[in-house]
């Protein structure tokens, strides 16, 4: 099988899978430097709020690896520009910022300049392989949530392409699934990039699973039909209060849920959690991402179009938050205090 690992440090570079060619096309872009790194997270070519997180400690490694500066000041004061340029691609994206930032504080403990390259990649490498066990640890507490013979509803896509790990909702799908729980899944196709229908589709195929494809529109006639028990999504940011960023889409399919007593979860590990904002911002994207799709265009020139890239989902839609920490529960206030005091 193909190598689908969203990103990795391979070669003394970052090597990251362009997942705008997917499926069709598997190419690896190898940046060399974090101008290019920011410009694959910008395009799109890495995407998925923790495989970002990924990506983002090792572009401040890289950051470190290059910056010929021979003072410990100079170097911090160049690698910081580096780590805002970073956290200039994707405001929405809590787990970039998180990453970013923790691998900048981890290399300011070097005695050294090169010392501080030390760190700075030790850090990057941690994050990545706790990526991969939380992952793991929340696909656990999702999976018991999942019966035998379920049909489930998933949006945009959260699994390996999205994590570097092993998934968050697409994660509790798959674990459900290899715990041999008999399910199918319906995927939304997810415009206007088909995240969806180009990534998830791709992963569930490759995991044996069951699925059917959807386009946005239809997914409420799918509830009133009662062909799904549940919808399981993942989150770019998630606030104290539970406030959640996800996909735009992902509000819609909450409310449909609501409106149909259908279950509605968010799966995200508690990096994705913001503790200190009371506002998520929201990116807004290219006009042409909707009136055009690789080239192939879909509506007149001269139409403007309304692209925001996340929407955001109030806690009162929200049945549980799915975490390395177990099942969160309303108030989110109070459950997520506790597993961040658990977290320790």
């Amino acid at each position: 099988m193909a190598d689908l690992s969203p990103v990795k440090w391979e070669e003394e570079c970052v090597s990251i899978l362009d997942q705008r060619l997917l499926p069709f096309k598997i190419e690896r872009i190898r940046c060399e430097t974090v101008e290019q790194v920011a410009y694959a997270i910008k395009t799109l070519a890495v995407r998925g709020a923790p495989a970002l997180g990924v990506t983002a400690g090792y572009a401040v490694a890289l950051a470190a690896k290059k910056c010929e500066a021979q003072s410990k000041e100079l170097f911090l004061k160049k690698v910081e520009r580096y780590v805002d340029l970073i956290k200039s691609t994707r405001p929405t994206a809590r787990n970039l910022f998180w990453a970013a930032d923790r691998v900048f504080q981890a290399l300011k403990t070097g005695e050294s300049v090169e010392e501080m390259r030390k760190k700075a990649l030790a850090e990057a490498f941690l994050i990545h392989k706790e990526e991969i066990e939380v992952d793991r640890r929340l696909s656990e507490y999702g999976a018991e949530l999942i019966e035998d013979g379920d049909s489930i509803l998933t949006h945009c896509n959260t699994g390996e392409l999205a994590t570097a790990g092993y998934g968050t909702a697409l994660g509790v799908i798959k674990m459900a699934w290899e715990k041999g729980k008999r399910i199918t899944v319906y995927a939304t196709e997810t415009r206007p990039l088909l995240q969806g229908a180009r990534l998830t589709t791709l992963e569930l195929i490759n995991a044996g699973i069951p699925t059917k494809l959807i386009a946005d529109s239809s997914a409420g006639y799918l509830m009133k039909l009662k062909k799904v028990n549940m919808v399981i999504v993942g989150a770019d940011r998630i606030l104290k209060d539970g406030t959640t960023a996800n996909k735009i889409g992902t509000y819609t399919l909450a409310v449909l849920a609501k409106e149909h007593g259908l279950p509605f979860y968010v799966a995200a590990p508690l990096s994705t959690f913001d503790l200190e904002r009371d506002e998520i911002p929201i990116e807004q994207r290219s006009q042409e991402e909707v009136k055009s799709f690789q080239s192939c265009k879909s509506a007149p020139d001269e139409v403007e179009a309304w692209n925001p890239a996340f929407d955001i989902t109030p806690p009162n839609l929200i049945t549980g938050i799915i975490t390395e920490k177990g099942v969160l529960h309303q108030p989110y206030v109070k459950s997520v205090k506790k597993a961040f005091e658990r977290l320790g």
